[in-house]
């Protein structure tokens, strides 16, 4: 019975939990393990190569210094000037030019506005001046008529 028991308390102790704990653990013993082998084997490179890294560090930046110099002395600044000068222009011109169409059509409709009512004034006012005339001669044929009949009745 004992050897009954100690397969019971094994299988207790191996359970998926208790494996999936001991390889987790494993697994991070690994990690530490190689990160102290990167961190020690690049600080003791850099302390060795400090003195050479100074010197080539103080190289590169003379050299981009250098060249930053050359890049900004080789660069266009008259061209560059006339270059945003132009596009102002570009930008406060249209501004203008819209403003002078504006003026320049609302002048235009005003003017064909005015020449549309006085053709519309000058038709209007021939038409009543027809009418009228139409009128009068309508009256005066009836007054021509009425003479007539009165003259005709009298004699």
């Amino acid at each position: 019975m004992h050897a009954m028991e100690i397969q019971q308390s094994w299988r207790v102790r191996l359970s998926f939990k208790n494996a999936t704990i001991l390889v987790t653990i494993l697994n991070v013993m690994a990690v530490l393990f190689l990160l102290h082998g990167f961190l020690s084997s690049s600080s003791s490179s850099s302390s060795r190569d400090k003195l050479s890294s100074n010197q080539l560090s103080s190289v590169h930046l003379k050299y981009i210094k250098e060249s930053e110099e050359l890049r900004l002395a080789m660069q266009p600044l008259e061209l560059i000037k006339r270059v945003r000068e132009i596009q102002q222009e570009a930008y406060q011109e249209p501004k203008t030019v819209v403003q002078k169409d504006i003026k320049q059509t609302a002048a235009v409709d005003l003017s064909k506005r005015l020449k549309d009512l006085r053709s519309a004034n000058d038709a209007a006012s021939i038409k009543a001046l027809e009418e009228w005339r139409k009128r009068k001669m309508e009256r005066a044929r009836q007054r021509e008529l009425e003479k007539n009949g009165t003259t005709t009745s009298q004699g």
